[in-house]
């Protein structure tokens, strides 16, 4: 009995954890119930009801061992995890980038009174005032060159220069980029044409390019001043104000006069059978 008795504790012990707590009480009770037995000799019969009470042990800790086991399957209120746990809620939402910005951004505009830096030199023969105002006009964009070197890109001779044709062409071999363009006015000055005039000026001076306008016959500068090309003349433009109302020109024809300013109506209707580069 005594053995059988040492049995059972060191079954108890090595049961699992859930058993052993289960069934520690039972244990005691067993231990005590049996303690007459183990003062007992080996040979002694063992009672009938210590014997009845192991069986009725053994059953009743089936018993609280499954009720361990049932317990052990309940999920402790502490391990739950919290909605707010989760990995959507705690990171926050990424705010959605603003599209750029894709509006055209306007031009700035261009001042009302602007005139660009340049040398004068007056027309040293009377047929080159081709020549002449090119070169003027081209000294506003940083552009240095002579009279005499302007002879041979604009065809220029003793009957002077043609057209306005040649000198867009002398000013776009001595500039980057061809920027000029040829205008040629029908032998009357339109309202639409005097606008593009005006237009033309303003942004070839706010771009740092002088203007080369062919004229003919008589007109008249904003201080009364006269003046009369019956046979043409060449002329460069280099500045404005009154947002190009008015323009400021380089005259090479009298060195006394280098300069005056003139309505661009009273421009367009002097080079009205003629026409500018621009």
């Amino acid at each position: 009995m005594k053995h059988h008795l040492k049995r059972q504790l060191r079954r108890l012990v090595t049961e699992r954890p859930y058993q052993i707590i289960a069934g520690s009480a039972a244990a005691l009770v067993l231990a005590g119930g049996a303690g007459a037995a183990v003062a007992a000799t080996d040979d002694a019969p063992a009672p009938q009801e210590n014997t009845a009470a192991v069986a009725e042990l053994g059953s009743r800790l089936g018993e609280v061992a499954s009720r361990g086991e049932a317990r052990v399957a309940v999920p402790s209120p502490s391990t739950s995890t919290s909605p707010s746990a989760s990995p959507s809620a705690a990171k926050p939402v990424a705010k959605a980038a603003a599209d750029p910005d894709t509006t055209p951004k306007a031009k700035p505009k261009p001042p009302s009174t602007k005139v660009l830096d340049y040398t004068y030199e007056a027309q040293t023969a009377y047929w080159n005032c081709g020549p002449a105002a090119v070169r003027n006009a081209l000294s506003a964009s940083g552009v240095e060159t002579t009279q005499d070197a302007m002879i041979a890109p604009l065809n220029a001779g003793e009957n002077g220069t043609n057209s306005a044709e040649d000198t867009t062409r002398g000013l776009n071999q001595m500039v980057k980029g061809n920027p000029y363009r040829t205008h040629m006015f029908d032998g009357s000055a339109s309202p639409a044409e005097i606008d593009q005039l005006q237009a033309d000026v303003v942004k070839a001076i706010t771009d740092g390019r002088g203007v080369v306008v062919n004229i003919a016959g008589d007109a008249t500068d904003t201080d009364g001043g006269w003046h009369s090309f019956p046979g043409g003349h060449y002329i460069a433009v280099v500045g404005y104000k009154n947002d190009g109302r008015t323009v400021r020109i380089a005259d090479s024809a009298n060195a006394a006069l280098p300069a005056y300013w003139m309505s661009t109506i009273d421009l367009a209707n002097w080079a009205a059978t003629r026409g500018y580069s621009a």
